[in-house]
């Protein structure tokens, strides 16, 4: 039962209040964007909901990674600030871009997300975490996964509208999107910020290697999906500069480098943590 709970300090009520936060901002978007329809100039409820889930959440995960002079992550924790950031981001970006209708379907992944680190065995103390160099690696590859998290709710939105607007009918939340060539714009802006983000967490990683992990580089399954899906995002971005890119081949390509980036850091993390029982 031990390995199951929620390590030593952390404030167990913030995981579930974050939790049904969510599933409440879940409905009420669902309800505001999808059901009805409705678009106003400001929504202040929704913003004032979000805010107030984001500080929960927060508290929820960062308090006990950063409780005492160590750091520790393990692969819930890891879930949970990603999925964390992906709300945030996409937060900021909906003041931009009309985008509230996708938040619907971001809430319920963000409410399972905040949940697992109660579920899921917690790491031990993270060596070298006092090092800058860490500490920057470490927010690269947060933002890297969370921007390719949001490019991949994207692209399958996407491929949802693209499908309804060839049957000639979307529904309410669809329907206050913006256009199709639009969204694909801003698609390829997160791709290009993650595919950033992705280069310096790589080059980062192998560089100061020694200094961040105790060891040298070395090629292992998590490099090496790592660096296949940094190939495919890159290939894809030329593709779309070279040969004009878009469409299903852009959904293919997104989801096949979020797949690999999925199995490079997390998936390793949950087989060794969850199945093996290491760290």
């Amino acid at each position: 039962m031990q390995g199951i709970l929620p390590q030593a300090g952390s404030p167990l009520a913030f995981h579930f209040m974050a939790a049904l936060l969510y599933a409440a901002l879940s409905v009420y978007f669902w309800r505001r964007h999808w059901v009805t329809g409705t678009q106003t100039a400001h929504d202040g409820t929704g913003r004032a909901l979000l805010l107030l889930v984001l500080l929960v959440h927060a508290a929820s995960v960062f308090g006990p990674m950063f409780s005492g002079n160590t750091l520790r992550i393990g692969v819930g924790d890891a879930i949970s600030a990603i999925l964390w950031l992906t709300v945030l981001i996409y937060g900021l970006g909906s003041l931009v871009y009309r985008l509230e209708a996708l938040q619907a379907l971001i809430m319920p992944v963000a409410a399972a997300a905040v949940l697992l680190p109660v579920l899921l065995p917690a790491a031990r103390a993270i060596p070298n975490t006092e090092m800058l160099a860490f500490k920057l690696h470490l927010v690269m590859s947060m933002l890297a996964y969370s921007l390719f998290t949001i490019a991949s709710l994207h692209v399958l939105l996407m491929a949802m509208l693209e499908k309804r607007l060839h049957r000639g009918t979307l529904p309410a939340g669809l329907n206050r999107l913006p256009p199709l060539l639009t969204m694909e714009t801003l698609l390829f802006r997160i791709i290009w910020a993650g595919f950033l983000m992705l280069t310096l967490t790589l080059a980062s990683g192998v560089m100061f290697s020694e200094e961040l992990f105790g060891r040298a580089a070395r090629l292992n399954h998590k490099t090496l999906f790592g660096f296949v899906s940094w190939f495919v995002f890159a290939a894809l971005l030329a593709g779309r500069h070279w040969r004009g890119w878009r469409g299903r081949i852009a959904v293919r390509w997104t989801l096949a480098g979020f797949l690999l980036l999925i199995l490079a850091y997390l998936g390793s993390k949950f087989v060794l943590e969850v199945l093996l029982g290491r760290v």
